[in-house]
């Protein structure tokens, strides 16, 4: 028995008279072809989900329905599904079938995982920076952070575009570290 949603029944009350046939038949042909799908209303729209994909939607304008299929892949759109004026002018039962057994074939296939993108390298250790660990008595501290931790005290001191301010910046970075914190640990959620 196919799962319905009442709100796309009072949809389809709602829209034009020419409308009416050609929603309902969409809608037998989806629940005849994909007994397993689900009916929501989205962005306003009368939609049809399978396992919490959106599968399929249709909408009632003024003078023509459209009929769409999510995430499909062929070339021009929605094409003969954009402006159907009345039932006569549906599309051939059998295209609008492979359209969407296309559709549940997409939303079936797994997904391809991506590769993950290898980490970025830590900077090499700036000079003063490096001096004033060793006096701090923190480089092993430092050295023990995780390397993104480092990269961001390094990009940090680099990034100064003074000396004065790169001297600030080695001087809070080290008292920082001295007290086991990142360089965005204001930031963190606790």
């Amino acid at each position: 028995m196919p799962t319905t949603d009442p709100r796309i029944d009072q949809h389809i009350a709602n829209a034009g008279a020419f409308a009416r046939p050609v929603l309902e038949h969409f809608r037998a042909l989806v629940h005849r072809e994909v007994p397993e799908c689900v009916e929501a209303i989205k962005w306003g729209m009368p939609h049809f989900t399978l396992g919490g994909k959106n599968l399929a939607g249709m909408a009632a304008f003024k003078a023509h329905v459209s009929i769409f299929f999510h995430n499909d892949e062929v070339a021009g759109g929605t094409g003969p599904f954009r402006r159907i004026a009345s039932l006569e002018n549906f599309p051939d039962e059998a295209t609008v079938v492979e359209r969407l057994n296309s559709a549940v074939a997409r939303l079936s296939a797994p997904k391809a995982k991506l590769p993950r993108a290898s980490p970025k390298p830590v900077p090499e250790l700036p000079e003063p920076f490096s001096a004033a660990l060793a006096v701090a008595g923190q480089a092993e501290r430092f050295a023990a952070m995780p390397p993104g931790q480092r990269r961001e005290y390094i990009e940090w001191i680099v990034e100064a575009k003074t000396e004065p301010t790169r001297d600030k910046r080695i001087a809070q970075a080290v008292e920082w570290i001295g007290e086991g914190k990142s360089r965005n640990w204001k930031y963190q959620n606790c």
